[in-house]
């Protein structure tokens, strides 16, 4: 899909603020309402558009205590990183994993209730035998910066 400076702008205001007018949006990118709108409806019908979502804080709701932690598999078979990735899934302290290179298999992103009940969350996953070789725990002392990627797109 070829998107001209219009898209890539509305794109860039909806990551912002996904609750803008159209009117507001139209005039932030200098279009009328309609056709700007039919932009916004080709974005996503083309899924570059995925959704819009509030994003919560739920700091203001339960206090949570956020942790980063790097985990290394003891074996690296597709059977070891299915069976891990399945208990990440099923366990809801755990808000965001990536697999990475390098060193390490895992890093992820708990927020538990306390430091307490994040170490009872891991001492449950060693005594379980997922298959945990070593993992690195990093205590959250404060959030620097926390904001969606800036959309570019490749001109080539």
């Amino acid at each position: 899909m070829k998107l001209d400076r219009y898209d890539l702008k509305i794109l860039e205001i909806l990551a912002r603020d996904g609750r803008i007018t159209k009117s507001k949006l139209a005039e932030a990118i200098n279009l009328s309402v309609s056709p700007c709108w039919e932009r916004v409806r080709r974005l996503e019908k083309a899924g570059v558009i995925e959704g819009y979502v509030a994003r919560i804080n739920s700091g203001v709701l339960v206090k949570r205590t956020p942790v980063w932690v790097q985990v290394e598999l003891k074996q690296h078979s597709a059977e070891s990183f299915q069976r891990f990735e399945a208990l990440v899934h099923a366990t809801p302290e755990v808000t965001e994993c990536v697999a990475v290179g390098g060193g390490v298999d895992y890093l992820l992103k708990v927020e538990a209730d306390s430091i307490d009940a994040y170490q009872r969350l891991i001492d449950a996953w060693l005594v379980s035998d997922i298959g945990i070789e070593r993992y690195f725990t990093y205590i959250v002392t404060k959030t620097v910066k926390q904001q969606a990627p800036p959309i570019q797109v490749d001109s080539r």
